[in-house]
């Protein structure tokens, strides 16, 4: 079956539900969590259907730090289980299921005075530590190398906007980075529906029990009936399960221009003062730009459908990350933010010190709910999320088989190295690269990179079905508001044009 989302399929698949269909795994929830939910459902033959009130990657999934970590954060924190997880499923993230959207990330955390010796010995001894989790989860050293101290000179060369005075050396380790989140998302749906998912947008659940999820279709509600729902709408969980108590943290990361701060292929670790264990991030993308964060606040109040970085939150990353710079950054730097909330299970003490690990729960009315977790783990969970609702539905199913699914596009290292097609493209779509390049190689506004060929293969095959899908998920023009607004107008044209015309 055919990879392609778009407004065609979508409709023939919500035509199929609403007529009766009754799907074996019913999915709420577009973000990486559902996606993956549908992926491992439907790769293990169960018919799946998701269904999504906005667009892939609309909610938290889209805002993360772009990282796929190691969990050296949990081993600091004594959780061995937690971090060893999360390097297990970066290995078979960057070599396995997904090399084309992912890249090894060098961290600097350069040694000013700042952090002491005895400090910058006990980080080094973390990252130690945290080799021995690359290692144990057999992820090459060729991809990711071991850490090492660095002089002066070549923290400098790797990251010249450093301070100079009183720098001393750094600390060189290397995670994994995505080329963007959101096209993670895009990938498992697309992967999913390869193999008979059917994934809908635009598909509000308005009431959810264990067999069935009522939604509205324009302006009628309609029941689609299943074995088994799996609630994997994150912070919103407790909209549709009120039984399920969240604790949501806010994180908040600034966009700032990599050139006008001096860094362009090293992130750097920046110790937040008065913590051993907190840092602030400054990482560089493939596009020039740099995404500082990020924070962890609570966050009280109705969950908002796009969160917005609270000024304090602007202010601390400021001056945290001009802690190490040449120079002091500014809100004339900024030239855009976002921010994202985590849905952390609720237990006692601050949001900062909650577990990130991930839960499922069963409601009285039998519907299943994964809560908790973070975006490198999505694989487990959802792998533990399908295992729970064969065995509370009685469905006949083989054993998880995502560890060694390659993604749509996906391929070696090696193989991707050898794609006729520029290397910006093969970033965002390894194998079929190619095909994108072959369509309209024109860029949809001045300064921008983004062709219209992309947007045409955000309509055909993405399942974007207007401008903002392709603005703010398809690709990420939308995180800068000037580009934005440069954009727009061609976008909307462009998608217009490609959409299929209503009989």
């Amino acid at each position: 079956m055919t990879t392609a989302l778009n407004a065609t399929r979508r409709a023939a698949d919500l035509a199929a539900l609403t007529a009766g269909e009754v799907v074996d795994v019913l999915v709420v929830g577009g973000g990486v969590t559902g996606a993956g939910i549908a992926l491992d459902a439907a790769a293990r033959g169960l018919s799946v259907a998701l269904l999504e009130a906005r667009d892939l990657a609309f909610g938290t999934s889209r805002w993360s730090s772009k990282l796929v970590h190691g969990g050296l954060r949990y081993l600091a924190r004594g959780d061995v289980r937690l971090a060893h997880e999360s390097a297990v499923e970066r290995g078979i993230l960057m070599t396995s299921t997904a090399p084309h959207l992912s890249r090894p990330l060098p961290q600097l955390i350069p040694l000013h005075s700042q952090i002491s010796g005895g400090h910058a010995a006990v980080v080094h001894l973390g990252l130690m530590a945290g080799d021995v989790l690359r290692r144990a989860a057999r992820t090459p050293s060729a991809l990711l190398p071991s850490p090492r101290r660095v002089s002066a000179q070549e923290a400098l060369a790797l990251a010249p906007g450093l301070r100079t005075s009183d720098l001393r050396g750094g600390l060189l380790s290397f995670d994994g980075q995505l080329t963007d989140d959101a096209r993670l998302v895009v990938a498992l749906a697309r992967t999913a529906a390869g193999l008979g998912a059917k994934i809908l947008t635009r598909t509000p659940v308005v009431g959810l029990s264990g067999t069935a999820a009522e939604i509205r279709d324009g302006g009628r509600l309609v029941e689609v009936r299943a074995r088994a729902v799996i609630n994997a709408t994150g912070v919103w969980a407790g909209r549709l399960v009120p039984s399920v108590r969240l604790r949501p943290s806010l994180g908040t990361h600034l966009v700032v221009s990599g050139p006008s701060i001096g860094l362009a292929n090293t992130a750097v670790t920046v110790p937040v003062p008065g913590s051993r264990s907190r840092f602030v991030l400054l990482l560089p993308q493939r596009d020039g730009l740099v995404y500082i964060g990020l924070t962890d606040e609570p966050f009280d109040g109705e969950i908002p459908d796009e969160p917005v970085a609270p000024p304090s939150d602007v202010d601390f990353l400021l001056l945290v990350a001009s802690s190490v710079l040449a120079r002091r950054l500014t809100h004339d730097d900024v030239l855009g933010s976002y921010a994202g909330l985590r849905p952390l299970l609720d237990a006692p003490g601050r949001s900062a010190d909650l577990s990130r690990d991930h839960a499922v729960l069963r409601s009285p009315e039998g519907v299943l709910t994964i809560v908790g977790g973070k975006l490198t783990t999505y694989r487990r969970m959802a792998e533990d999320a399908v295992d729970a609702a064969v065995a509370a539905a009685g469905l006949t199913a083989t054993e998880s088989r995502t560890r060694h699914l390659a993604l749509v596009g996906a391929a070696p290292r090696p193989v991707l190295s050898t794609v006729d097609a520029p290397e910006r493209l093969v970033a965002k779509y390894g194998t079929e690269a190619p095909r994108v390049a072959a369509l309209d190689p024109t860029p949809v506004a001045d300064d921008l990179e983004i062709t219209a060929g992309e947007v045409q293969w955000a309509v055909q095959q993405e399942g974007a079905l207007d401008a903002d899908d392709v603005l703010h998920r398809r690709t990420r023009i939308g995180l800068v508001p000037t580009t934005l607004a440069a954009a727009r107008e061609p976008v909307t044209a462009l998608v217009t044009k490609t959409l299929p015309t209503t009989p």
